[in-house]
C-alpha cells in the first residue's frame, strides 16, 4: 500500500479517535509515515529537530511527548501549516466593536449601611 494511501487513513483515524491516547498514537503515526515519505532516518531527522532518538521514538510510539519535541519535528518536516490548522488566528468579533459605556475606572465606595452624600 502506497505511503500517500497510509497517511489518508491515518487521518481518517485521527479523526475517529475518541482519547488523548489515541490521537496521541495516531499522531505518532501520521509523522512517521511522513518521515517515512521523505526517506529520513531517525537519526537524520532527530539531527535536523534538534531532538534525541528517544524524544522522536516517544513521538512517533504516541508514549507522550513534548510540545516543544512536536513542534521542533513538525518544522524539520517543513510541516508548519499543520501548526496554524490547531491554533487558528482569532478574528475580531464585529459585535465587540460597538461603544458601550465607558468602562469602570474604579470600584464605588463601600457605605456600610449609610447613605451616600451627594
Amino acid at each position: 500500500m502506497p505511503i500517500v494511501v497510509l497517511i489518508v487513513l491515518k487521518e481518517t483515524v485521527m479523526k475517529q479517535a475518541s482519547t488523548p491516547q489515541e490521537l496521541e498514537i495516531a499522531l505518532g503515526e501520521n509523522l512517521k509515515a511522513l518521515r517515512l515519505q521523505k526517506n529520513l532516518d531517525r537519526q537524520t531527522l532527530c539531527g535536523q529537530a534538534g531532538i534525541s532518538e528517544n524524544a522522536l521514538r516517544h513521538l512517533e510510539d504516541g508514549n507522550g511527548a513534548t510540545l516543544k519535541t512536536l513542534v521542533r519535528v513538525i518544522r524539520a518536516l517543513n510541516r508548519e501549516d499543520w501548526i496554524a490548522g490547531i491554533a487558528p488566528q482569532v478574528s475580531i468579533n464585529p459585535l465587540h466593536m460597538i461603544h458601550k459605556n465607558n468602562p469602570r475606572q474604579r470600584a464605588r465606595r463601600k457605605t456600610n449601611g449609610k447613605k451616600e452624600k451627594v
